[in-house]
């Protein structure tokens, strides 16, 4: 069995794999029958939870919730897992330190698989270059730009780039640039070419250095026909992204994170599966 910790540890094609166990979900029904799939989620998650948790029911399996904080207590890791491997099947955890869900791989003859960390978010990703190749059969010869900071958002864009191999830059002030990452200061000039111009949200102590690179039905114009706006939610109207352009025919819209449900139930599939 193999954990799902970041795309760069899979090849293009098994990452494309996993699209078509989502393309064909419903021969699945039941795969979790008898199985227990072992979450840590914090209170405040509800897309990536929602829709693991239902991806789990709907499967026929079982799910068991707990705080990611009941991870960072005194006892050793690796008797934590010592024990867990005992009842569950497979693992989901949403925690900021990667290095844990490492050493919980290490430890554990289930997968793990990575629901969010400070360092990146591999299934959002995964799922947003699902519902993309379904709007655009060469969504990986697009050209993709990331307009916000250095963070997990923006760090997991560069590793989907890397593994699926498409064109990434990131527009942002200098000192909010990601390690290795192309970089374009102005805007204006980043968002020409561009098919795909994704956000994430901005700090209030970042505020200040973003004024101007708020992204606008305006901005979005001077991309390629056709550009599309994804942004990482939750994204606030007025801040990384100006309500006219959420309002706009750019925003890929609410129905685009559906994948989320069908795309993590591959994931998990595929793990076990393997």
């Amino acid at each position: 069995m193999k954990s799902f910790l970041r795309l760069s540890d899979y090849t293009k094609e098994e990452l494309l794999e996993i699209f078509e166990i989502a393309d064909h979900i419903e021969k699945y029904e039941g795969f979790f029958a008898g199985k227990t799939i072992v979450m840590f989620f914090p209170a405040n998650s509800i897309r990536t939870r929602i829709s693991f948790e239902k991806g789990i029911y709907l499967l026929g399996g079982e799910s068991i919730l707990f705080d990611p904080a009941t991870l960072d207590k005194k006892e050793d890791i690796r008797d934590v897992c010592g024990y867990l491997q005992n009842w569950a099947d497979a693992v989901v955890a949403r925690h900021k330190d990667i290095k844990l869900l490492d050493k919980m791989s290490d430890y554990l003859q289930i997968p793990v698989i990575n629901a969010m960390t400070d360092d990146n978010h591999p299934c959002e990703m995964m799922s947003d270059l699902y519902s993309l190749s379904k709007i655009r059969k060469d969504f990986l010869d697009a050209n993709y730009l990331f307009v916000g900071a250095d963070g997990n958002i923006g760090r997991a864009w560069k590793e989907a780039s890397k593994a699926f191999d498409f064109s990434f830059v990131q527009c942002c002030p200098e000192k909010y640039g990601i390690p290795g990452t192309d970089r374009v200061g102005n805007i204006d000039e980043a968002i020409k070419g561009k098919d795909i111009v994704c956000t994430d949200s901005l700090s209030q102590t970042m505020l200040a250095d973003f004024e101007g690179y708020q992204v606008t039905k305006e901005l979005m114009e001077k991309a390629n026909d056709n550009a599309l706006l994804n942004p990482c939610p939750p994204f606030y109207r007025g801040e990384e992204v100006s309500e006219d352009a959420i309002d706009s025919k750019f925003f890929v819209g609410y129905e685009f994170k559906k994948s989320l449900l069908k795309v993590q139930q591959a994931i998990m599939i595929y793990c076990m599966s393997r």
